[in-house]
């Protein structure tokens, strides 16, 4: 028989304000008593293979369309606009748009700006590595990724700046504060699409070795991208690229200095690089949670979710399942890479980034292992707020060894 969510008998977790291992400790307790709990704005799911499935199953859409009745504003004409970024998209156009931009976003393309990104963290290291000394969060993690965005799109070197305030301020529409933050979000988005429309039209008329001239090549069948669609997909690689690798590389390097033999390990063996992220991302992901709605009634897991019920799914609680995971409480990088890492999400809204995040920390830590060793915590680490929606510290002290 099918009952409806509303009627089952759930535990209740509310995690909001809950430093981060306290939330999993919860979370864990609640999916031993059932695989769905309740939460103040809906319902939670943290068993992987329960997160994967509804993930996957495209009945369910992205709540990033909701942020603005979640936060208590009402709807506009521009969040209208707003849904029609990639993020939010569903159904036909959505597949339309992935398949059509799918072979810029492949490993071989994240391969060729390898060499890129080793000048730019090798540049970054060399303004602290004969200290021995750094606030990783401010001299690496923050300025690292903008430059190889820009890169990626075509952006001149004198723009990076920029690019990071606008990231920066984009952003803001995670963290649970869109009444207060929605003015500066609205001026540099509307700033970062007038900057994207005059590039886009430069490269119509002078295509370079750049992203953007090459999804202006892209054509299928007749279909190509409209100048609309041109935008949304930068905006949407700025907010895939910035951000979420600025905190995974933080998030990574606090790990690190938590776990010494782990750092020395990946120092004499940098082949074991590649697992030392997923391993790193499974056990402190950046992104711990994404959102799903019924946008019509759903039957899942022979439960009824009316529509517009939500659904937050725990990729943090999923990283750390002990049905998929052996020892999942325990951060080895030496883990084979059996069950894959949630961070970056599964089915339809799989992070198209992924590539090139795997890419940017790939290099960044095999640098960082060799030219930072005996790295330790230097003093407070400082975490940003539980509410934000991606997450890391704010500030991290670190000593090392300076490398010969």
């Amino acid at each position: 028989m099918v009952m409806s969510v509303h009627d089952l008998d759930l535990p209740t977790v509310d995690i909001a304000g809950m430093e981060r291992e306290d939330a999993l400790s919860v979370l864990a307790e609640a999916r031993q008593q059932h695989w769905l709990a309740r939460s103040p704005l809906g319902y939670s799911i943290s068993r992987r293979e329960d997160c994967v499935s509804l993930l996957r199953d495209k009945r369910f859409h992205n709540a990033l369309s909701l942020l603005r009745q979640i936060n208590g504003l009402e709807p506009t004409e521009a969040e209208d606009e707003h849904r029609q970024s990639i993020l939010a998209m569903e159904g036909a156009d959505h597949a339309r748009l992935r398949r059509l931009v799918a072979p810029a976003f492949t490993p071989q393309a994240a391969d060729r700006l390898r060499p890129f990104m080793r000048q730019v963290v090798g540049d970054l290291v060399d303004t602290f590595a004969e200290s021995g000394r750094c606030e990783v969060v401010a001299d690496l993690c923050e300025p690292y990724p903008i430059p190889i965005i820009c890169e990626l799109l075509g952006a001149p070197k004198e723009d990076w700046r920029q690019f990071s305030a606008w990231a920066t301020d984009i952003f803001r529409i995670f963290n649970q504060n869109l009444a207060e933050d929605l003015p500066l979000i609205e001026a540099a988005d509307a700033a970062l699409e007038a900057y994207l429309v005059d590039l886009i039209t430069e490269r119509r008329g002078a295509p370079k070795d750049d992203l953007l001239s090459a999804l202006i090549a892209i054509e299928e069948a007749g279909d190509r991208l409209s100048n609309d669609e041109l935008v949304s997909m930068a905006v949407a690689v700025l907010m895939a690229g910035t951000d979420t690798t600025r905190n995974q590389l933080a998030c990574c390097l606090a790990l690190f200095a938590e776990h010494p033999d782990q750092w020395a390990l990946l120092a004499e063996q940098p082949e074991l690089v590649p697992r030392a992220v997923e391993e790193s991302m499974r056990y402190l992901g950046a992104v711990r949670g994404t959102v799903r709605f019924a946008p019509e009634d759903i039957v899942f897991n022979d439960v009824l979710f009316p529509q517009g019920t939500l659904v937050f799914v725990s990729l943090a609680s999923a990283n750390r399942d002990t049905l998929s995971y052996e020892e999942p409480e325990t951060f080895d990088i030496t883990r084979e890479r059996g069950t894959q890492q949630m961070t970056f999400g599964s089915g339809i809204h799989h992070c198209m980034g992924a590539a090139l995040a795997r890419a940017e920390l790939q290099e960044s830590l095999t640098l960082l292992a060799r030219r930072m060793p005996d790295l330790a915590v230097d003093g407070p680490v400082e975490w940003k707020p539980t509410t934000f929606g991606i997450w890391g510290p704010a500030r991290l002290p670190l000593r090392f060894t300076p490398a010969n």
